[in-house]
Formats: C-alpha cells, sequence, structure tokens
C-alpha cells in the first residue's frame, strides 16, 4: 500500500537526476498516449470489422477534421498548465488555485463557442477535403457515415475539452498516474460500448461517436472528483471562481497560440486529407475508390500509435520546463532539453524500426480492417506514406521537444510561428508536387510517383518547424549563461 501511494505522490521536477526525472515522469503519460490510440484504434477495428468499406472510410476522413476542433482546446489547456507549472515551481499554491479555477471557467466558454461553431462548419470542412452530398452511391453513403461522426463527436466535445484540462492540471503539478488510471477505465468502457452498439444494437458509426462520447464524460468526470479528494490543497471555493483581468489574459497568452498553432497543423494535415481523396476519384470528379482513403487512414492511425512516445516526451518537458522555470532553475533547463534531445533519438530507433517491420505484406491493415477490405493497392499508399515518414521520425521528436520546452518557458511565439511554417510548408507541397510530379491534375490514375510528393510533405514541414524552433531554443535556452537571458 505504501508503495501504491508512491507511486501517485506528485513528482518534484526541480530535483533530481535531469534524464531520469524526465523519463519516470513520460512514462506514465507515453501509457495514458497509447491508451487514448487504443480509443482510435478500438473504433476503427470495430467499425472495420462490422461496417461496410464505405462507412469506414467515412470514419476515417474525419480524422484531421476532429482534430482541427478537440486539438484547439487541448492547445489551450497545455498553454493553460504552464501557468501552474510556474506556480508550483515558485511554491504559491494560492496561485495554483486561481490558476485552476480560471482554467475551468475559461475552458467552459471555450467550450461552448467551439461546440456551436464546430457544428455549423461540419459541411464546409468536409466539402474542403472533397466529401458532399451527391447522387453517386458510393461518394454519398461516405459522406453521411462522415457527417454523423463529426456532428456527435463536436456535440461532446466538452467532455474532452475538460478530461484534458484537468489532466494537463494533474502533470503540472508533477502527477501523471492519475489521469492514466482513469483513461485505462475509460478506454475498456469504450471498447465494450462500441461493441455493443455497433455490434449488438447495429447503430453504425453513430453508436462509435457516442461510446466514445460516454467514455470520455465518465473519464472526466472521475479525475476531477478523485483530485479534489486527494488534493485538498487544490480545493475550490466560491471565491476562488472570481475572475481576475491579469489571471485571464496571462492565461490567453499561453493558451491561445498553442490551441492556434494545434489547429494550424491540423488545416495542413486537412489539405493532405483533400489530395488523398483525389487519389480515388475519376477523372469527372466522382469517388470511384476508397482504396487511399483506407490505405492513408490506416497507416495515420499507426503512425499516431507510433508518435505516443515524442507526445508524451513533449507534454513531460511542457511540465519540466515550467516548474524549473518557475523555480529559476536555467541551468536545469538547459540540461533537460539536451538530454530530452539524446531519449527522442532513441526513441526514433525504436518506433520507426517497430513502424517498418508493421509494412511487411501491410500487416497493420490487418488491425483496422476485414480482408475483404485489405487491397494491394490500399496497402501501398498506406506503405509509401509510412516508409517517407519513418525514415525522417528523429526530426519530430526535434520538433516536440523544442516546441514544448520554448512553450513552457513562456516562449510561445516560437511555437506559433513553427506552426505557421508548417501550415505553409505541408500546404504548398501537397497542392504543389504530386500535380507536378504527375504532369496534370491528380485522379485514381496518377503515376506511383505522385504519391511520393504527397507523403513527403510531412517530414519536409516537420523540417521547417524544427528550424524555427531550434533558433528559438538556441536563444533562449542552449545560449543562456545567465537567467535574464532565458527570461525576459
Amino acid at each position: 500500500m505504501n508503495k501504491l501511494k508512491e507511486l501517485f505522490k506528485p513528482l518534484d521536477l526541480t530535483k533530481g537526476k535531469v534524464w531520469k526525472v524526465i523519463v519516470s515522469f513520460s512514462i506514465p503519460i507515453l501509457i495514458s498516449y497509447l491508451f487514448q490510440q487504443i480509443y482510435t484504434i478500438a473504433d476503427a477495428a470495430i467499425c472495420g470489422q462490422f461496417l461496410n468499406e464505405n462507412q469506414v472510410a467515412g470514419v476515417n476522413n474525419t480524422g484531421n477534421i476532429v482534430f482541427i476542433v478537440l486539438q484547439f482546446a487541448f492547445g489551450c489547456t497545455a498553454g493553460f498548465s504552464v501557468i501552474t507549472s510556474k506556480n508550483l515551481g515558485q511554491k504559491n499554491i494560492a496561485a495554483v488555485k486561481r490558476s485552476l479555477s480560471t482554467q475551468i471557467i475559461l475552458s467552459l466558454i471555450i467550450s461552448v463557442l467551439l461546440t456551436i461553431i464546430s457544428i455549423f462548419s461540419i459541411n464546409p470542412l468536409l466539402k474542403w477535403i472533397g466529401l458532399e452530398k451527391s447522387v453517386n452511391p458510393i461518394q454519398n453513403e461516405i459522406y453521411h457515415s462522415a457527417y454523423v461522426y463529426v456532428f456527435i463527436i463536436f456535440a461532446g466535445s466538452i467532455t474532452q475539452i475538460f478530461y484534458n484540462l484537468i489532466s494537463s492540471f494533474l502533470r503540472s503539478v508533477g502527477d501523471s498516474h492519475t489521469p492514466l488510471v482513469f483513461l485505462i477505465i475509460s478506454t475498456v468502457l469504450n471498447i465494450a460500448l462500441d461493441l455493443l452498439f455497433i455490434a449488438v444494437f447495429k447503430m453504425g458509426v453513430a453508436g462509435a461517436a457516442i461510446a466514445t462520447i460516454i467514455a470520455q464524460a465518465i473519464s472526466a468526470i472521475g479525475c476531477f472528483v478523485y483530485t479534489f479528494v486527494k488534493y485538498k490543497e487544490y480545493r475550490l471555493t466560491k471565491s476562488d471562481f472570481k475572475l481576475e483581468k491579469n489571471s485571464v489574459i496571462n492565461h490567453f497568452k499561453l493558451g491561445l497560440p498553442l490551441a492556434f498553432q494545434f489547429s494550424i497543423l491540423c488545416i495542413g494535415l486537412i489539405v493532405m486529407q483533400a489530395v488523398i481523396v483525389k487519389f480515388d476519384t475519376s477523372t469527372d470528379g466522382v469517388v470511384i475508390s476508397a482504396a487511399a482513403q483506407n490505405g492513408f487512414g490506416a497507416a495515420t492511425k499507426l503512425n499516431n500509435f507510433l508518435m505516443c512516445p515524442y507526445n508524451a516526451l513533449g507534454t513531460a518537458m511542457l511540465s519540466y520546463c515550467g516548474q524549473n522555470y518557475g523555480a529559476n532553475e536555467t541551468e536545469r533547463v538547459k540540461k533537460g532539453v539536451k538530454d530530452a534531445l539524446i531519449i527522442a533519438f532513441v526513441i526514433y530507433i525504436i518506433c520507426a524500426g517497430i513502424g517498418l517491420l508493421l509494412t511487411i505484406n501491410g500487416k497493420y491493415m490487418k488491425i483496422f480492417y476485414s480482408p475483404e477490405k485489405i487491397s494491394d493497392l490500399a496497402i501501398r499508399y498506406g506503405n509509401t506514406y509510412l516508409y517517407c515518414d519513418l525514415s525522417l521520425y528523429y526530426i519530430l521528436g526535434i520538433l516536440y521537444v523544442l516546441r514544448n520546452s520554448l512553450q513552457g518557458i513562456e516562449k510561445s511565439l516560437f511555437p506559433f510561428i513553427a506552426g505557421v511554417g508548417e501550415l505553409i510548408a505541408r500546404t504548398v507541397l501537397c497542392l504543389v508536387l504530386p500535380a507536378m510530379i504527375n504532369n496534370g491534375p491528380i485522379n485514381v490514375n496518377a503515376s506511383k510517383n505522385a504519391l511520393l510528393g504527397l507523403t513527403f510533405a510531412d517530414p519536409l514541414a516537420w523540417a521547417v518547424a524544427s528550424a524555427v524552433l531550434l533558433y528559438g531554443a538556441f536563444k533562449y535556452i542552449f545560449n543562456a549563461k545567465q537567467k535574464e537571458h532565458l527570461y525576459f
């Protein structure tokens, strides 16, 4: 029992051997991200087994559309948590409580606004990636499946926002285990509800979306209740919910740049998705296949799974740098970033190796689809994407480490500029390179080489963003010989 209590004891990130602290704090976060991907994989696998090919393609096409909204909210809550980490580093518990209450109010406002805006934006977003109502039965079924799934997810987005809020808060105070426990419970529940709604009740894509919302709601509520029961010092009273102008401004100064950055990245991915659909489209603009969409859909889900260690390391660096920033530990911030870049290289070797092994005979496809939905063409589309991304995966690791480290020391301008640069690079490359290589518009008859123009857009966009972040890191972290060089 004592060992269990020690496990759930918040970790002081300003003390201990740097690389060990970062790894120890990252592991529960990594497991959390893996379970979040199991969420996605469970939806995809169950949908792939019980729904038809067009319905599966509809769900696959929604990933980036959903992310553009939810990642905005996630960026906000992640940015907000930097204030909490800084206050904890200064040992100011009253300020930590004020930060939490401010985050709750702001997240509630953001939830309402995002839900309204996102629901009214569904059709324009779907049209952006080439999906709209049509007399063509294949295209119409793909569109309808995508619309239903996105509508339900957007309507219940408040559950995801508040889970991210409380998870970010707990990690900012050094507790990365509690969010993991509730996420595991939620994941198991999500899988059970998927099977119930889709396999038993035959609710189709709506069942998958409803199962996700219910599971996320339970996770968020449970995490909030547990937090206030366990951490008496963070319990809020009525007086804590009095908004202060300076507090709101400070939270938005860190939350909004990261939110826009995350959304900007999703816009770039949507542009890529729109080009992917063209590979399934005839010369007269009619969607006649789902091979490219399903091939990229499965490859993207595997890629997201392989990114989990980078996500975890980046999230850990956000809290690590935030706490040490508050404690004025300049050298410890510098040492932490250097160690994290080495850890990122180890992750690159492991994850790229695993990913490439799974491309053999399209093994990863079998996780998501029943055999009749897997074709040589779908495997070719998915494998080509993975070959390009995984070969240059370390660039992504650099991006995650530096982006979150700079955010943690309140240099949010550089992550924002990096996000804009990544968007521009990915958009231009996606729209120009495939057509240039193909010597004409992209359609189902496009050459194999045209696909390379699309798939290399990812790592080249990472490189652009990393260049911006490296400049910021050298200016404010690596060359910071005195504390005033690190902080304004």
